[in-house]
């Protein structure tokens, strides 16, 4: 894949995370836990089916029944992901849970440094002070307008970014434990979806969905969570951290204007200052990176046909 088309690639795959918040306006009823129950089914079956088909199905029940601790903790990071960021979705706004979601790369930043003793240049920490301020500020405003329920959602929104960092620290010690590229990702995400059907079944139950509200969900578990995952996994492998987390972005922008421009749901005012102060402290921390990264690695060679 030449560079060119993994940025692209990447930028679809913010375009089709971006589309959770406009489909989850147009669930009649919406009800957290069944909701979220459909999405991570639909998750697990569309990656069941992409690795029976790429792996054979006995080597894919080899992989799980034989997995690593970190795989199984692996898993249950990606669990806690797909769930509170569903329930999150119902609780308060998507501007709101998108840009506490921004915090992630950063958040990672310090949970490295804490854990793996990684060092920290002067230009994250500033990002995380600035990122930090930003949140406080949406915090303070939502506390101080008495919408408890949007910091609810905000706090459960949090989680993601938790549970994000805490597997991206674990892959990293699992890497310089085992060596690059000894792990494989997909199985933890497959057990990650699992798991988060299994736990969100009896809060479920009984299922209420109609055969619309099902399309939709069936919609989400697949074009705007299975496929992106797997291609990120694909992308990842020719572009930088950097250039990731920056293009990373691209969902927090797509998944505000969606909203605003499909359902009209128009994000507050200090939702957009704090938010502005996440994006440019995480645009800030990573463009230089990114530069310096660019400007020293030389391009690679154009692979012909056939090569």
């Amino acid at each position: 894949m030449s560079h060119r088309r993994a940025v692209l690639s990447m930028v679809v795959v913010t375009l089709l995370w971006s589309s959770a918040g406009v489909v989850t306006r147009q669930l009649d009823e919406p009800r957290p836990f069944e909701i979220t129950f459909w999405r991570s089914l639909f998750n697990g079956c569309a990656l069941t089916v992409w690795m029976s088909a790429t792996m054979g199905p006995g080597n894919l029940g080899r992989a799980l029944l034989r997995a690593p601790r970190s795989l199984l903790l692996s898993g249950l990071c990606w669990s806690v992901m797909f769930t509170a960021f569903m329930l999150a979705l119902t609780l308060t706004s998507v501007a709101n849970v998108l840009v506490t979601m921004a915090t992630g790369p950063l958040l990672t930043a310090i949970f490295a440094r804490v854990a793996l003793g990684h060092r920290l240049p002067r230009r994250t920490v500033i990002a995380i002070a600035v990122a930090s301020l930003g949140i406080v500020w949406m915090y303070a405003a939502e506390l101080g307008a008495g919408s408890t329920r949007d910091v609810l959602g905000m706090g459960v929104a949090l989680l993601v970014t938790l549970a994000g960092a805490t597997n991206w620290t674990l892959m990293q010690h699992t890497a310089r434990v085992q060596g690059p590229g000894r792990i494989d990702l997909l199985p933890a995400l497959l057990l990650g979806a699992l798991l988060s059907s299994a736990a969100m079944l009896p809060l479920a139950w009984p299922l209420q969905s109609g055969g619309r509200e099902i399309a939709l969900l069936a919609g989400l578990g697949v074009f705007q969570l299975a496929i992106p995952c797997l291609l990120v996994v694909v992308v990842a492998r020719y572009l930088s951290a950097p250039e990731v987390s920056l293009l990373s972005l691209l969902e927090v922008v797509f998944g505000v204007a969606l909203v605003w421009l499909v359902v009209e749901e128009v994000p507050s005012s200090h939702t957009l200052w704090g938010g502005g102060l996440v994006l440019a402290a995480l645009g800030g921390a990573e463009l230089p990176a990114w530069w310096s990264r660019r400007a020293l690695v030389p391009a690679a060679p154009r692979i012909q046909p056939g090569e």
